[in-house]
């Protein structure tokens, strides 16, 4: 019996050269921009003139590509020491792509397709589902796929955030702390529209509130805010960049609970931009904790989330 393991993300650029290709991808997904291809086509074009420069000199930051390529990496050497299968990484955006992959596993007998994604959102799960099953389709090997949508609650991911927080505050008070939840932010149209991800994030946010305070771990308080956003529409709030404002001469622990692998907006919009805007405003002290990556943790919820896909439970 053959079986593979796919890790599905939105990838990131491994190179300078491959940052005008990574945006181009996402603002031609239609899941993205639901515009009609030609519209779509040409809005990519406009955005990717706009920001190429300045993503381009962000990733030069990180030593000229994304830093989580090699976090995954790092992720499947532990994972698949642990599981009676084959693992791989499979990007939206950027390689190695499902089309690449796929063609791989033609003669495999069962492919798990696990989201790097905990919280469900069409953005992410489902545009990474559509091109997986678009290309699974053309090699006849769709059926073999099974997938999971969600495990924004799963007790072990829990576990990789608290651990990841208690890094982060080391032996420090966690009641001089104020503890901001940052999530990547997407349109609040398409969370009209029925998108579970706001729904998951809160959720998310009140399991590890409630892990950490079976730890007796108190934080002065604990908020939660939106980043990235793009352009002049309505976006999840409150914004990250306008809460920040809140915590003049406070002290400030931040995690990025959308992701479960550092990326630029980890390392560079949080942990170097915001830093900045931090100093300007005054926050006495601020923190970025790490996202789980490849923690013992995270890997364990990783094997425990394939083990019930094989065996056909309930994650």
């Amino acid at each position: 019996m053959k079986r593979a393991i796919l890790l599905l993300n939105m990838g990131g650029p491994n190179n300078l050269d491959e940052v005008e290709i990574f945006l181009h991808n996402m603002f031609n997904d239609p899941r993205i921009i639901s515009a009609p291809k030609p519209i779509r086509r040409l809005i990519s074009k406009i955005i990717v003139a706009k920001r190429a420069k300045s993503a381009i000199s962000n990733y030069k930051l990180l030593g000229g590509k994304s830093p989580l390529v090699g976090h995954t990496q790092k992720l499947i050497e532990k994972l698949k020491t642990k599981v009676d299968a084959d693992v791989y990484m499979v990007m939206r955006y950027t390689p190695p792509f499902a089309v690449d992959i796929l063609e791989e596993l033609k003669d495999f007998d069962e492919i798990y397709a696990i989201p790097l994604y905990p919280q469900h959102s069409s953005t992410t799960t489902l545009s990474s589902f559509d091109d997986l099953f678009c290309e699974a389709n053309k090699l006849g090997i769709a059926k073999k796929i099974k997938t999971i949508t969600s495990y924004q609650t799963h007790p072990l991911y829990i576990k990789s955030i608290v651990e990841r927080i208690k890094e982060a505050l080391k032996e420090n008070d966690a009641g001089e702390y104020e503890l901001i939840f940052s999530a990547h932010g997407v349109p609040q149209k398409i969370i009209d529209k029925g998108d579970l991800y706001e729904k998951h994030i809160k959720e998310s946010v009140e399991a590890v509130k409630t892990a950490l305070q079976k730890d007796e771990i108190r934080f002065a308080n604990t908020h939660l805010a939106y980043q990235s956003r793009l352009g002049p529409i309505e976006w999840l709030r409150p914004y990250m960049d306008e809460k920040l404002h809140e915590f003049k001469d406070k002290k400030v622990i931040v995690f990025p609970v959308a992701f479960t692998i550092d990326n630029s907006e980890t390392e560079c919009e949080l942990d170097i931009e915001y830093r900045h805007l931090a100093k300007t405003i005054g926050i006495k002290e601020y923190r970025v904790a790490k996202a789980p990556n490849e923690s013992d943790d995270f890997v364990e919820c990783l094997v425990d989330i394939y083990k019930k896909m094989k065996n056909d439970d309930r994650v």
